[in-house]
């Protein structure tokens, strides 16, 4: 055929709509760019699909565990943040800078040191350095923590005052501990207590045996970006005195991504 005919023929060709593989596409790509669960109807409209086939998909994609309900909304799931190596919050390019004062806290707490972003309702702990005689955590193997019983993940919340909303929204928390703080009032004290003093601490909330202490970091815009924790037995040194040693080194990491 020559090539003025085909070129004719291609124009003269209709349109077809979006099949499933690109509409599942539009879905996931308004999912990555969004920092909080988003409603179906707010992905409709960003996406122009119908409410039917928008939640048909999303049905498939949940099964996939490449998206993950939310409350009433969606959030990318881990399946796909795995695949892309992604963690909400944290900067790209900012492990160079990060790394090697997580490993001065490690050399001078010989305690297990976590970074940690939050990924949906938890934390995700991007980096983890190990002293020898480690302490054994509920999140071996899976590197997520929930929000509300962490040092790390409040270090998170309390900073945070979206995800803060989004966590207190849904009232009651579950109880992995004696000492897990259940109920929304009491966690709310707590938060207050650590943007006040900038520490946030954990004592056997969500393991027994382990007490754990992390601070804030900050990123260039000013908003809290990742949380630096150390993990050790609840026998251990007062907490108070790790604590200073841990909010010294999310100062020292929140200047040096400002000054990157």
């Amino acid at each position: 055929m020559p090539l003025e005919t085909a070129r004719k023929e291609d124009l003269a060709r209709p349109v077809t709509t979006p099949g499933s593989l690109e509409r599942g596409i539009d879905i996931l790509l308004a999912l990555s760019a969004a920092p909080r669960p988003v409603s179906l109807a707010q992905l409709c409209r960003s996406t122009g699909l119908p409410k039917s086939t928008a939640h048909r998909i999303l049905g498939v994609l949940c099964a996939r565990e490449l998206v993950r309900r939310v409350g009433t909304g969606y959030l990318p799931g881990r399946q796909l943040e795995t695949m892309a190596g992604i963690a909400r919050g944290r900067i790209p390019g900012s492990r160079r800078v990060v790394l090697p004062y997580l490993l001065c806290l490690q050399e001078t707490t010989r305690q297990t040191v976590n970074l940690a972003v939050p990924a949906g309702l938890e934390a995700r702990y991007v980096e983890r350095l190990y002293d020898h005689d480690r302490v054994r955590s509920r999140s071996d193997g899976t590197d997520l923590a929930p929000l509300h019983c962490t040092a790390t993940g409040k270090a998170l919340l309390a900073f945070d005052p979206g995800l803060r909303e989004e966590l207190l929204g849904r009232g009651g928390f579950e109880r992995l501990t004696r000492r897990t703080i259940t109920g929304q009032a009491a966690l709310e004290r707590e938060l207050a207590q650590v943007r006040r003093y900038g520490v946030a601490y954990a004592q056997e909330e969500y393991t027994e045996g382990v007490s754990c202490v992390a601070a804030p970091v900050f990123g260039p815009g000013g908003g809290v970006c990742m949380s630096v924790g150390v993990a050790a037995p609840a026998t251990s040194a007062p907490l108070a005195r790790l604590g200073l040693t841990v909010r010294g080194a999310a100062q020292a990491i929140t200047a040096a991504l400002v000054a990157a």
